[in-house]
């Protein structure tokens, strides 16, 4: 952990702001202090996954609590977004650091020119300097497009740019094998493999009303990135000094596989399909033990609405889904190149259509052979 040089760190919107919903400036600049001071201190890259712009928007637009319908979601992120930042910049300009905002959606980081516009962004961004807050796009995402919880965005983020170390920053100060508050329980203190933790009831952090995560999306997180090839710390955001100095707190997740192609990783967990193909066994086994793109010949049927470049969901005979990908074809080009192969459609429509309905480059196996 002391020796990570470009490091992630996530902080829940309940750990920035105050019961009613609006910024505390002590917790943003004690987080900003600690952020500093590990910055300079390890002359080190860092990136900070921000929540907060919603329960930053509640109070100035007269609301008590997060609202569930999305047009009010997007309002608050709207209004909460600048106040955020505002608050950031004023925060760190105390220790002269530029901070620079970068919003996404799940679009900007499954496309393969997205993702790239999104890596040169935020690598610009430290070469020059500036410490970027990444927050996910709430005024303009919608239920399909969202990541769903800024934890699993940073997990997803630390594999963007490489990081050394993901800290994970929350209202407990790690993982426990049971309800923190109740008699008897534990820290764990580490954690090697994810299986280490079946049966233990995983709770929830994070003040109600406020955030969209708890700690089941801390624990998902941290396996996304662990198994990424990215350590992850989970502590709380008081002791985030602590866990940048590389001391004993809260729990660490130990590294579970190695880094692979990051878009990826973006693709398998950021995605939402629009659609799913149904493969027959043959291009089930070409697609999953072959490594092969999929062909027209392969495929059996095709459901949803969907346009070239959009993710779709591969499902084998029995429907299970074997892998994810991204579409050459709108949905209404499909049924009439059902299986046939490439070079009597190239023949018959144009060379246009030699080509793959998902190639191996813009796949994902959900399940290995």
């Amino acid at each position: 952990m002391a020796e990570a040089r470009r490091i992630v760190v996530k902080v829940g919107s309940s750990s920035l702001t105050t019961a009613s919903g609006g910024l505390d400036a002590d917790r943003v600049d004690a987080l900003v202090d600690a952020l500093a001071s590990a910055r300079v201190r390890g002359e080190r890259d860092l990136v900070l996954v921000s929540s907060g712009a919603i329960a930053a928007g509640l109070a100035p637009l007269g609301l008590t609590r997060r609202p569930r319908d999305l047009p009010r979601q997007q309002a608050a992120a709207s209004v909460g977004q600048g106040l955020l930042v505002a608050r950031y910049t004023a925060s760190f300009a105390r220790h002269g650091i530029r901070v620079g905002q970068v919003l996404l959606t799940t679009a900007d980081t499954s496309r393969r020119s997205h993702y790239r516009n999104a890596y040169r962004t935020v690598d610009q961004l430290l070469a020059m300097g500036a410490l970027p807050v990444i927050n996910e796009n709430d005024t303009v995402a919608t239920d399909e497009i969202r990541f769903g919880d800024n934890d699993r965005l940073a997990a997803l983020v630390a594999h963007l740019v490489h990081a050394d170390l993901l800290v994970l920053l929350s209202d407990v100060d790690g993982l426990y094998d049971g309800d923190p508050a109740a008699p008897g329980t534990s820290l764990v203190p580490e954690v090697r493999d994810p299986a280490e933790l079946q049966g233990i009831e995983i709770g929830s952090a994070g003040r109600a009303g406020v955030g969209t995560g708890g700690m089941a999306t801390k624990v998902e997180a941290a396996a996304i990135a662990a198994a990424a090839g990215v350590p992850v710390v989970l502590t709380s955001a008081s002791r985030a000094g602590e866990a940048l100095a590389g001391g004993a707190t809260g729990t660490y997740f130990h590294p579970t596989g190695r880094r692979y192609a990051d878009r990826l990783l973006w693709l398998q967990h950021a995605s939402t399909p629009q659609g799913a193909l149904a493969l027959d066994a043959g291009a089930v086994r070409a697609v999953v033990e072959g490594n092969a793109s999929l062909l027209p010949a392969g495929i059996t049927g095709a459901t949803g609405r969907f346009s070239a470049g959009d993710p779709v969901e591969l499902r084998d005979p029995e429907g299970r889904p074997v892998a994810r990908g991204l579409v050459n074809y709108d949905a209404e080009e499909l049924p009439r190149l059902l299986g046939r192969s490439t070079r009597a459609l190239a023949k018959e429509l144009g060379p246009e259509y030699e080509r793959e309905v998902v190639h191996r480059d813009d796949l994902v196996l959900l399940r290995r052979p």
